[in-house]
């Protein structure tokens, strides 16, 4: 279909799409099926789309990122159209468009996923436009990561960059074995067939008698035997950048090329690429950014990385021992780098590979040590995380609960806190907001007779964000909870973990995992930009649930957590003003605390082993009316504030979707 993109005075939404006239009277009421790209150097920026719509509304979007070098965006042109603009990083591409009727669509749902057609089919009939677009959407224009492969096939590079990028002199080192002569074969042309081509390779045979020379291999190539005495330092040489591999590693064309870029962009101490894996069943392996946390216990850096030799002359010097002990001591020695940047593309193919996660445990242990870490290693039923200590003697704890009458609510949580919660130093601050039920001030009288206890009044209109703070206020602790009032303790050590987690000097905000009553997860992490704005990602799925990596297994890096259940040091509390009352009474609240916690250098953490229930907004309601304009207001704001991490959230790959909550490709 013929388009063109012209500029715009706009400084965000710089280009307009162009259509025919004979095409602009048919496209309304309709999908448009947009098919772009980026440059592999541009930053992991989601483009965002915009609808202008009559009477001077607009739509917003923010578009699928790229993993592989182009990617697809569905979307329901509404009836009132009038026009659509683009935002997006320099070198933004828009190859094709194509139409499509509702009804091809909807076909098409029915066909891929009938529970999503039938939902669509419920909002369509409730008139709720923004939820049949999206359930139609979620429908046909995404796909689990078990249907990577046919999801890959039209996404792929149109061409590797003809530049050769930076000079850097990379040293790959590669680990051979006769037996797998054919893989080592494969990764050798891999390299051969790279834009790159200031890099040498040492081909290091773990046989006793390795041959000299590789039949037909170029003068970058050298052989020898696995030295175990070698130290990280000695395999990268002279070079610039070193890189391990393992036989059967196959790189793209442009891997070398968009690795050694990354240390000129960023000033890196190291930089890795996403990977898929080989074998009978192809799948992907999309990173977060930097994510040490993360990184520590699971190794998902994995390949392909490069390291710089001026970080590796920072490292303790010690022998590299096995193949296996290289890589793991490779992993560590970057869990204390600063700079580490991320190049959000599928570069490498892998066979799949189990690791031995008793002997990470073992030198993950050893290297907490070094590092004068107070954590340590726990294997338990083949799960490898970091155990955190709890500060001795332990900090007093301030646990703060807005609440309004719902005796039954206000009773289960203050009876968790107290008979089911093993923490010897607690504080309990309920921030009334003008309880009227006689049960519930006669629970307070009697609450009040015991010193570990204070209600807060707080008798102004609903603003939860200002009672959190009237809360904050009034507290001794040194440690903050906020917990809301539908909120039940399940096992008795999850404030013990909550505030392992704060006491940490890097951490802000800590959150925890939180399921339904039903048991199914609603809480494991927010990520900025799904849904829109915010949302829970997992929620609803199994509280079990492994998630991409494994992350849901372990405690890692998040952007942000729910107030629902949030611990933070009082003095990171205060050092950020708290919550903006003015700008985030109701909604978004916590999410702009946690990202203006990151501002000031403090990451947020989520963990899987503080775990309790939540009910979920049960004593405030869904917003309608009024409270729904108030919402959007919000809602408004939030996008304001936080539009980068919105288009980019550091620890949720631009290739997934922000249309669903499953961890799923768009």
């Amino acid at each position: 279909m013929p388009f063109s993109l012209a500029p715009t005075d706009d400084p965000l939404f710089d280009r307009r799409l162009v259509l025919p006239d004979t095409v602009r009277a048919m496209r309304q009421g309709r999908w448009i099926v947009l098919t772009y790209t980026l440059p592999a150097r541009a930053r992991p920026q989601r483009p965002l789309l915009r609808l202008l719509r009559a009477g001077g509304r607009c739509d917003s979007f923010v578009l699928p990122g790229l993993a592989l070098g182009a990617a697809r965006w569905l979307g329901y042109l509404p009836g009132d159209c009038e026009g659509v603009e683009i935002a997006a990083e320099p070198g933004f591409v828009l190859e094709r468009i194509g139409l499509r009727s509702s009804a091809s669509v909807f076909a098409e749902a029915l066909l891929k996923r009938p529970l999503r057609a039938a939902a669509a089919l419920r909002a369509s009939l409730a008139r709720d436009e923004r939820r049949w677009r999206d359930s139609l959407r979620g429908a046909c224009a995404v796909s689990p990561l078990a249907r990577y492969p046919a999801w890959r096939a039209p996404r792929l590079f149109r061409s590797p960059p003809s530049e050769p990028g930076s000079g850097a002199n990379i040293r790959i080192v590669l680990h051979a074995s006769f037996a797998r002569a054919d893989a080592v074969a494969r990764s050798v042309a891999s390299l051969r067939a790279q834009s790159h081509q200031n890099w040498s390779l040492l081909i290091a045979w773990m046989d006793r008698n390795p041959p000299a020379k590789p039949a037909g291999t170029d003068p970058r190539v050298s052989s020898g035997k696995w030295n175990p005495a070698a130290t990280l330092r000695d395999l990268c040489g002279e070079a610039d950048l070193l890189g391990l591999l393992r036989p059967g590693d196959v790189l793209a064309p442009e891997a070398l090329s968009l690795l050694a870029s990354g240390f000129e962009t960023e000033a890196a101490e190291m930089v890795y690429a996403d990977e898929e894996t080989g074998g009978r069943a192809v799948g992907p392996r999309l990173k977060p950014d930097w994510s040490p946390d993360l990184a520590l216990v699971t190794g998902y850096v994995g390949a392909p990385a490069l390291v710089s030799n001026a970080f590796l002359a920072t490292v303790p010097v010690e022998p590299v021992g096995s193949p296996e002990d290289a890589a793991l001591s490779l992993d560590l020695a970057v869990g204390t780098a600063t700079r580490v940047a991320h190049i959000p593309r599928v570069l490498c193919r892998r066979e799949p590979f189990a690791a031995d996660l008793s002997a990470r445990a073992s030198r993950l242990d050893r290297h907490l040590r070094s590092t004068d870490s107070s954590a340590h290693a726990v294997l338990q039923q083949n799960r490898l995380d970091l155990h955190w200590p709890r500060p001795e003697p332990a900090p007093l704890v301030s646990v703060i609960i807005p609440s309004r009458d719902r005796l039954d609510l206000i009773a289960r949580v203050t009876e968790g806190i107290f008979e089911k919660t093993d923490y010897p130093a607690i504080e309990l601050l309920i921030v009334d907001n003008g309880s009227t039920d006689p049960a519930v001030l006669a629970l307070y009288d009697r609450l009040r007779g015991d010193p570990r206890v204070r209600i807060v009044p707080h008798p102004h209109p609903f603003n939860f964000s200002a009672m959190v703070n009237a809360g904050a206020r009034a507290a001794c602790g040194e440690i903050l909870v906020l917990l809301n009032n539908d909120v039940a303790v399940l096992r008795p050590d999850w404030l013990d973990i909550l505030v392992a987690q704060a006491a940490r000097p890097e951490v802000g905000a800590v959150g925890a995992k939180l399921l339904y009553e039903d048991g199914r997860l609603q809480h494991a992490g927010v990520v900025v930009g799904l849904g829109g704005e915010a949302g829970h990602i997992l929620r609803r799925r199994p509280a079990d649930t492994p998630g991409h990596l494994d992350r849901l297994r372990v405690a890692h890096e998040v952007s942000g957590v729910t107030a629902a259940c949030l611990a933070v040091a009082r003095e990171k509390y205060r050092a950020v003003g708290g919550f903006d009352e003015e700008t985030f009474p109701i909604d978004f609240n916590d999410i702009d605390f946690c990202l203006r916690l990151s501002g000031r250098g403090w990451k947020t953490v989520w963990t899987p082993h503080a775990v309790l229930s939540h009910l979920e907004s049960v004593s405030r309601g869904r917003p309608v009316g009024a409270a729904r304009a108030r919402f959007k207001r919000e809602a408004a704001a939030f996008t304001e504030r936080w539009r980068d991490v919105i288009r980019h959230d550091p620890f949720y790959h631009p290739g997934l979707s922000l249309t669903t909550f499953g961890e799923e490709l768009e």
